[in-house]
């Protein structure tokens, strides 16, 4: 046999073996999951943005997952996200059945060494993310709070959940620029702040997704009930280009380099994460389950009725920008640390 034919059996002989292998990896991935229930962890109350996403979200991943198990959604508020993340890190099962929608501000929480943080982000596996809607400042239409400056020249009361990014926006805020922000903290979650808005116990929501506004208060935004002071994210979202960034109020380099660093979070403001320990093939399972989720046009038209704000981003993408959060150089962690003060004792 002339030495080409036999080097194009030994290739296809080669390829054979290789598609063989993937067949029978992706059966032991089916087999594993067959019948097995995946449970989405939720640190928000029911309801908002995090909750409504995660259900839609699971309806789908339940049908891509090899194997099509059981997803079910429970909800652990507390300690802003902290409760949830400190859960999946420290008693869900790590074998690829305990994902979690982790709330955004847990890479800046964990790097600022924030009270009862007993997890580590980048042992958490990011299966995608599906916004990077920024975080957007808003207050109740009946106060006469309409721009920034307003924030300067009054004291106003903020809401915003122990231990969420909205706490942590507002006094930097106080602290960097100026304003007069009286700081609620005795919410459990952004839903009973937005009764409080209603009810005039507080007059700004210090923080909420443009994405959870969207979806959860499309007529508080119709019907001007709030007025969008500034918003959190690295650049202006098309839907607010009238609202100035976090960051462009910055008036000094130091400012700036701690509102960039609290900032970067919304770039991965909806992230789905697994627990520690699962195998890759699991992980790598998940990750594309979770892109045909994205990009399946049902999903998306049923994310557009519910108007959610969908811009997704892959797994591994979004673990190298969480990565490199928690990984901020110390000076810049240890100015905001010194800054934030009372927030993180």
């Amino acid at each position: 046999m002339p030495a080409s034919s036999r080097n194009t059996i030994a290739r296809v002989a080669v390829l054979a073996a290789i598609v063989l292998a993937s067949g029978a990896r992706g059966d032991e991935i089916a087999d594993f999951y067959h019948g097995k229930t995946i449970s989405i962890l939720v640190g928000t109350s029911p309801g908002n943005d995090y909750d409504l996403r995660a259900r839609l979200i699971g309806k789908y991943l339940a049908k891509t997952i090899p194997g099509q198990p059981t997803v079910v959604v429970r909800n652990m508020p507390g300690a802003g996200g902290i409760t949830a993340a400190n859960n999946l890190a420290q008693l869900a099962p790590r074998d690829g059945t305990s994902l979690h929608a982790l709330m955004s501000n847990m890479m800046a929480a964990q790097a600022l060494g924030s009270p009862g943080v007993k997890y580590d982000t980048r042992e958490f596996a990011f299966i995608g993310n599906s916004t990077n809607a920024p975080n957007v400042m808003a207050a109740w239409h009946t106060t006469g709070i309409k721009t920034f400056d307003d924030l300067k020249t009054r004291k106003a009361i903020v809401g915003a959940p122990m231990g969420t990014s909205g706490a942590t926006y507002a006094e930097a805020m106080n602290a960097l620029l100026g304003t007069k922000l009286n700081i609620v903290t005795g919410y459990p979650g952004g839903v009973e702040v937005n009764l409080a808005m209603e009810r005039g116990e507080v007059e700004v929501r210090a923080s909420n997704s443009w994405a959870s506004w969207k979806a959860t208060n499309p007529e508080w935004i119709a019907d001007k009930k709030i007025n969008f002071i500034m918003q959190v994210g690295l650049q202006r979202h098309p839907d607010l280009k009238d609202v100035p960034l976090l960051l462009e109020l910055a008036q000094t380099d130091e400012a700036r380099d701690i509102l960039r660093f609290l900032s970067a979070e919304t770039a991965i403001a909806r992230s789905m994460v697994l627990a520690p320990g699962a195998p890759k093939e699991r992980i790598e399972a998940l990750r594309r389950a979770y892109d045909a989720v994205m990009a399946d046009p049902q999903f998306m038209a049923d994310a557009d009725k519910a108007k959610m704000d969908v811009s997704p981003m892959k797994g591994e993408e979004a673990q190298k920008i969480a990565d490199a959060i928690v990984n901020t150089k110390p000076e810049t962690v240890a100015r905001a640390r010194a800054l934030l003060g009372d927030l993180l004792k």
